[in-house]
């Protein structure tokens, strides 16, 4: 076993053994919270020994005009209100997408909405977009001092559409997120795929999604016309082989910056039986289930387009990263393995897996 082995069995064995337990024995919503309200008061002192302590990310690229200073990103659902905006990078990330952030404020959906399955690693929400809005997030990047190109650990921030908002006025209502968060944005991720909003995923079809992302790419060329932000869509598991590719095109025809694949499935693969109770709840499905669904749909996209890849969904461990390394993608993000495995997952990729 070399060092980076042995340093990274330390980490997830003393999480595993120590936090985790911890953390599992309350509600899965209410431990979330406290989480995030706990990583946001660190103070910097704390923040600035954490790299010492967890590892640096490593393996830098550049995708879309970004320099990346680490392969292991942030997924969005974790950090959505932005509170946690300045600790990613301390435990490792080389950048970390917020949100999903709606154009107004919302609560999402009834509680409870988030169940732990914990003998199959896995998750299932159907939180329904609960933020604070386009225009407190961007509150509190300002307060922060995040802005666009300063930021040593790149922020995306995904946007959905209101749930208030009728999908024909979708495209408005992306438009108001996209300009009060642009500023603070390295790149805007595209959220047409959450199964937690009623037909959202029905903007995933050609037309409707054709004019999303035309009217998403104009107005960032109109907002910074020498430096669009650059836009990612993410897209859900779920599609068909035909509807894969044709998002596919449209996105290349309305050039977007690149492909996040993917969400949650609303299918229910590999739950073991003890788990199967609360699998018959209704909601996004995320965790190691997913993972095989996830690099099948990376593999697809990456055989179809030169568009830039950020693989998300079942990235568990570093072996899962290698996978999707090895399928194409260029840039990973973590939740659910995050959640299960500890900041481990994220120094085990930084440090034991090869990117391309």
């Amino acid at each position: 076993m070399t060092w980076d082995e042995m340093y990274v069995w330390l980490l997830l064995t003393g999480y595993r053994t120590l936090l985790r337990p911890v953390l599992f024995s309350q509600d899965p919503e209410r431990i979330h919270e406290w989480t995030i309200k706990t990583l946001a008061a660190l103070p910097k002192p704390v923040r600035a020994v954490l790299p010492l302590l967890l590892g640096k990310p490593r393996n830098p690229l550049e995708v879309a005009g970004i320099n990346f200073p680490g392969r292991v990103g942030l997924a969005a659902g974790l950090d959505k209100d932005a509170t946690a905006a300045r600790v990613w990078a301390p435990l490792g990330f080389g950048f970390a997408e917020l949100g999903t952030v709606t154009a107004q404020p919302q609560p999402g959906n009834d509680k409870p909405r988030s169940f732990r399955l914990v003998t199959s690693s896995a998750l299932i929400n159907r939180m329904g977009f609960n933020n604070p809005g386009a225009h407190q997030v961007a509150q509190t990047l300002a307060a922060y001092g995040m802005v666009r190109g300063s930021n040593r650990c790149p922020i995306g921030i995904s946007i959905g559409k209101t749930k208030v908002v009728p999908l024909s006025d979708a495209v408005a209502d992306y438009l108001v997120g996209l300009r009060t968060l642009a500023p603070y944005a390295d790149y805007i991720a595209v959220n047409v795929s959450s199964p937690n909003t009623a037909g959202l995923r029905q903007l995933q079809q050609k037309a409707q999604l054709a004019e999303l992302l035309a009217a998403l790419t104009t107005e960032a060329t109109l907002l910074s016309p020498d430096n669009p932000v650059p836009i990612f869509v993410k897209i859900a598991p779920d599609l068909s082989e035909a509807e894969i590719d044709e998002v596919v095109t449209v996105c290349e025809q309305e050039h977007v910056a690149g492909i996040i694949a993917t969400n949650t499935t609303l299918t229910r693969p590999e739950i073991a039986p003890i788990d199967a109770a609360k699998a018959a709840e209704s909601g996004g499905l995320s965790g190691a289930p997913l993972t095989a669904l996830a690099l099948a749909l990376v593999r697809r996209i990456t055989s179809r387009t030169q568009l830039p890849v950020l693989a998300s969904g079942g990235i568990m461990t570093p072996a899962d990263a290698q996978a999707m390394f090895d399928a194409g993608a260029v840039l990973l993000q973590v939740y659910t393995g995050f959640i299960f495995n500890g900041p481990a997952v994220i120094a085990g990729i930084n440090r034991l897996s090869k990117p391309r």
